[in-house]
Parts: C-alpha cells; sequence; structure tokens
C-alpha cells in the first residue's frame, strides 16, 4: 500500500490560462511531490496577455473550503496567493486560526501578497494591503514578496542590496517571522539576489537571471516550492534554498504559449520520465 503524501492547501485565485495562481500551485506541489488541496478566493479571466477580469468567490465559501480539507485531510504547510478583497483576508485569518495554521503552530504558513502585477500596478486596494499587513503577516512563518509588493506595502523602494535589508527590516516589523524579499525585478542586476531575513539573519541566495519574456506564474511557483518543502520538513532556510532551485530551472525551461507571457515551467522536474 501507497503511504500517504505530505500535504499542502493553497489559498489563492484560478488561472484560466493555467499558468499563474491555484494552477501553478498545483503543478508545483504534484512536480515536488506534495498532494495539493485548494480554496480557490477568485475566479480569474486571463490568458497570456493578462487579466481581463475576475469573480470573488463568495466568503463563506472561501473559509467552508480552508475547513473541509483542514479538519479531514489535514494540512502540513499552507499558502496564499491572490485574496482579493480585504473582507476574505480578515476571513482567511480568522479562519486558520480555527485550525491551527500559521506560525503559532506546527503548521508553516507562506504568505505570497499578490498585490502588484507583472507591470508594478496594484491588484489591491489600500483597505486590502492594510488587512495583509495586520492580519496576514503576524500569522506567517515566511512572507514573499516581490520589489512592487514591497514599496505598496512598505513604502520602501528597492534599488540595491542595502535598501533591500531596508526593506526586509520594514516587513518584519509587521510581524512574520521570516521575509524573502525577491530581487528579480532588480533587472539591471546580473544575478537574480533574493535576501532572507528573521531579522537576525540576513541571507543572499544568488541565482541566475535567464534571458527570457515567459515568467508568467513564477512568483506563485516559487513559494509553492517553499511551501511543498515546508510540508517535508524542512527549516525556512532550506525549504528557501530548495524553493529557488525549484525556481531557476522553472524560468529556464520556460516555454511561449499564446501570444503574450507564457509560464514557467515546473516540466523539468519530470522530464526523465516523460516520452
Amino acid at each position: 500500500m501507497t503511504a500517504t503524501p505530505h500535504t499542502a492547501l493553497t489559498i489563492a485565485g484560478s488561472d484560466s490560462g493555467g499558468g499563474a495562481g491555484i494552477q501553478a500551485d498545483l503543478r508545483t506541489f504534484f512536480a515536488c511531490g506534495v498532494h495539493g488541496m485548494t480554496a480557490i478566493t477568485a475566479v480569474t479571466v486571463q490568458n497570456s496577455r493578462g487579466v481581463q477580469g475576475f469573480s470573488e468567490v463568495p466568503v463563506e465559501t472561501v473559509t467552508a473550503q480552508i475547513k473541509a480539507v483542514a479538519t479531514d485531510m489535514g494540512v502540513d504547510a499552507a499558502k496564499t496567493g491572490m485574496l482579493a478583497t480585504a473582507d476574505i483576508i480578515t476571513a482567511v485569518a480568522k479562519t486558520l486560526d480555527e485550525v491551527h495554521i500559521g506560525r503559532s503552530t506546527d503548521v508553516p504558513f507562506v504568505v505570497d501578497p499578490v498585490a502588484a502585477s507583472m507591470h508594478g500596478d496594484a491588484l489591491l486596494r489600500e483597505e486590502a494591503l492594510e488587512a495583509i499587513r495586520t492580519e496576514l503577516f503576524p500569522r506567517a512563518t515566511l512572507v514573499t514578496p516581490n520589489l512592487d509588493e514591497v514599496r505598496l506595502l512598505t513604502g520602501v523602494t528597492v534599488t540595491d542590496a542595502e535598501s533591500q535589508r531596508e526593506a526586509a527590516r520594514a516587513l518584519l516589523e509587521f510581524g512574520p517571522q521570516w521575509v524573502l524579499v525577491k530581487g528579480g525585478h532588480l533587472y539591471e542586476a546580473p544575478d537574480c539576489v533574493d535576501l532572507l531575513s528573521d531579522g537576525v539573519q540576513f541571507v543572499e541566495l544568488t541565482g541566475p537571471r535567464h534571458d527570457t519574456p515567459h515568467t508568467h506564474g513564477g512568483g506563485d511557483t516559487l513559494a509553492s516550492a517553499i511551501t511543498a518543502s515546508l510540508a517535508k520538513g524542512l527549516g525556512v532556510p532550506d525549504a528557501v534554498a530548495a524553493g529557488k532551485h525549484f525556481i531557476e530551472r522553472a524560468v529556464a525551461e520556460s516555454y511561449p504559449l499564446g501570444s503574450g507571457i507564457g509560464p514557467v515551467s515546473p516540466f523539468w522536474r519530470l522530464a526523465d520520465d516523460l516520452p
């Protein structure tokens, strides 16, 4: 009889194009050998050219999904992505407490604060940003903002290593245990340098910058790979290093799809088994 796999829960929006959101999370969980479960917060209308619209899922349905899987199947680690509104964020935070997920429990919780588009445009209103700061961050084992999200959440514009540290300190003031300030949007830098910190340690994770426009779902995929590693019992620094390796390979093997920006690929993890 096959052993029961580790489990990971993603609380996020659906991407009809399959490259980001819930779909990217499930693709990554599978590639990492973790059973993925979902609580869908919104249904987006999108393709390789962008998001044309979305519909929020009722708050009570979002929280019911979390409770359904957590109380029956169990959750070894959880993450959030697109949460859409302040009401959903507040309800999710309360529900996570009820099912014992978060930094004060034994179940790690990763917050990927999806607050800005790939072009740096705000995707959340200020009240939703404030709910992320006050409701989600204090419960987070790790938060993984990109540089545009850092700017929206803290007011810090990251331009170099020192301002990246300043951003990490500002994010830690909101209460998460660890922060990962992703450096992928510093396009003038020859490498992608992400900064991991708990306020005492400042660990730079450096990786190659790949010359490709096809990076759709990269942030979701990184957060999911980290969450999968946490679900397997790795500590935060090791889980982040594993996630960094996963996304480097996923970007290197990204592919064009449609007429716009294609997705990063988790298929590299399965390549040896593909015909």
